[in-house]
């Protein structure tokens, strides 16, 4: 792609015409990366390789891409000031894309003086965990390569906006795990649907934290979690559309009170769902999510 340089004419005497002068054309090269989407700690980051692409690789792994070059990628709560994306084209030239990833603030709380049961998970809870955890990691051992995420993602309930990506807990001076997703507080049996299109992983309840749990995969490695259902209207396998209804709100496994957890993973990376490009705001909680990325 090739622009033209701006045009200037140079002062001339009304006896002497001179020609007009044009700097020189600037070509824009079309191996570069195009980003779709903000860059910043905890994002979901959508872009475009450079044509001819052959392969993208990012943290020492391997990207799948779409037909026209597109690829997703997930940045952790934590990352660094920057992170590289590498393209290796047809004619085997490499091209570099350094990422400038903008930091957030992130609210955090120090409590004191708690009895050590809420701040320890009990031994018995802990040997379920890990059958749990297991079950889990083996459902998203496989991503599909399906697109689903393409597709501008919607909320997948109605509510108030009771916890935010990022935040965490200090308990006794052992820090907690941070808060992985988005909670929309809302009555028990509140209906919730797929924010976008994908495959159930998992389906079912009873777990130790996560109560009733649904796992969809979106494709390319990007899965959303929902969690405290008081009732799931889906099982694994299934093939969801977006907007479809699949469960309802509760306060199962470890809920202070009925909502829904909305978490969001690519890959081993927890995302925050309120970056994803195109979501369009909750009434009612666009103040607070706002908020919470800066």
């Amino acid at each position: 792609m090739a622009f033209s340089g701006d045009v200037r004419a140079d002062e001339v005497r009304a006896d002497e015409a001179q020609p007009e002068q044009v700097e020189p054309a600037k070509v824009v090269p079309e191996a570069e990366f195009r980003i779709e989407s903000p860059i910043m700690q905890g994002a979901v980051v959508i872009g475009h390789a450079p044509q001819g692409t052959v392969r993208l690789v990012y943290d020492g792994q391997d990207l799948p891409l779409t037909a026209d070059g597109r690829f997703v990628i997930g940045l952790h709560r934590d990352t660094g000031k920057e992170v590289t994306l590498t393209a290796t084209l047809a004619d085997g030239s490499t091209v570099e894309h350094v990422l400038a990833v903008t930091p957030r603030e992130f609210n955090i709380q120090r409590v004191n003086g708690l009895p050590p049961k809420t701040v320890n998970m009990p031994p018995e809870m802990l040997e379920q965990r890990k059958a749990e955890v297991a079950e889990i990691t083996a459902a998203r051992a496989t991503p599909s390569l399906d697109l689903f995420w393409t597709q501008p993602f919607i909320w997948p309930a109605s509510g108030r906006i009771s916890g935010i990506y990022g935040s965490q807990r200090i308990r006794n001076g052992v820090p907690g795990s941070p808060h992985y997703g988005v909670d929309i507080a809302n009555k028990t049996g509140t209906p919730m649907v797929a924010p976008a299109s994908g495959i159930v992983r998992v389906a079912r309840s009873g777990f130790s934290l996560e109560g009733g749990l649904i796992i969809i995969d979106h494709g390319f490695n990007l899965y959303s979690s929902m969690l405290h259902l008081s009732r799931i209207d889906v099982k694994p396998g299934d093939v969801l559309m977006q907007g479809q209804q699949i469960g309802a709100i509760g306060s199962t496994g470890r809920a202070t009170g009925p909502h829904l957890h909305w978490g969001l993973r690519w890959g081993n990376i927890h995302v925050d769902p309120t970056t994803l490009p195109g979501l369009p705001p909750l009434p009612g909680a666009s103040a607070a999510i706002a908020a919470a990325q800066h």
